[in-house]
């Protein structure tokens, strides 16, 4: 489900202890991402309650159906984590307890991952002879470096968050019990900055993981020329030239997010 406090999106997953991913999941995600995005918050965390973030699809609800049910399904999985991908604004996973497979792949739909301490992160395909269906594989190559993805979903590796924050896949590590202040407190200081700013650096991120390098550079002028006469950028220009003059510090300016 989709709940706001301010400017800070949660959407969350309220189907503990496993958040089963089934096709009713993926309805629900799709339409708490739609809530999301006609909204007018600055930044979005997906949650869940209970001990665990997610322990993957929801198998019982599979035999028996052909390839065509199943084809279906897993679109209809992918349809609702691109649309989560596909958010303007920021977009932080906080995840605690197992993160398995499909729930896994949603975690790395997000811009930033913050872990709990007892967090794992676990592929369990190589064991039952299927493949991470959701763009798990290369999404996980493109934040740890494609080396120790083979490893992790070939082997079927499961993570701790300190072994995923040494990865690079995590990129913060806290106490079970101050995950949801520090997730809190991130949240509330990208909603308090240059939301337009954001999109257009979120944008060259996806055009770099679609094209490389070239492909962002490409954008770069199309993307950033408008946000040098919007009222945040000469806020912050404003902010620079006063301390310049009078030789104080900097003050951070207060960000609109037009």
């Amino acid at each position: 489900m989709f709940e706001r406090s301010g400017s800070v999106g949660s959407i969350v997953l309220v189907d503990p202890p496993d958040h089963a991913l089934s096709r009713r999941f993926a309805n629900d995600l799709l339409a708490a991402v739609h809530e999301a995005s006609v909204s007018d918050i600055r930044v979005l965390v997906v949650r869940a309650t209970g001990p665990n973030f997610g322990t993957g699809g929801f198998v019982p609800e599979w035999p028996g159906k052909d390839r065509n049910w199943f084809r279906t399904f897993i679109a209809e999985v992918n349809q609702a984590y691109a649309a989560v991908e596909a958010l303007r604004v920021p977009t932080i996973a906080a995840v605690r307890g197992r993160a398995v497979s499909g729930h896994y792949e949603l975690v790395l739909r997000c811009d930033l991952i913050v872990a709990a301490e007892d967090a794992t992160f676990t592929w369990v395909e190589a064991d039952t002879g299927m493949a991470p269906l959701a763009g798990g594989v290369q999404r996980l190559a493109e934040r740890v470096g494609r080396g120790r993805a083979v490893q992790q979903v070939l082997l079927s590796d499961t993570l701790t968050g300190a072994e995923a924050a040494r990865s690079g896949l995590v990129n913060l590590v806290v106490p079970g019990d101050e995950l949801e202040e520090a997730v809190d407190r991130l949240a509330e200081r990208l909603a308090a900055g240059p939301t337009r700013g954001y999109a257009a650096v979120r944008s060259l991120f996806k055009a770099w993981s679609g094209g490389g390098v070239p492909s962002a550079d490409q954008l770069t002028l199309d993307l950033t020329m408008d946000l040098f006469e919007s009222s945040d950028a000469q806020n912050a220009f404003a902010a620079v030239k006063k301390a310049a003059e009078t030789g104080a510090d900097i003050v951070r300016p207060t960000f609109a997010g037009e």
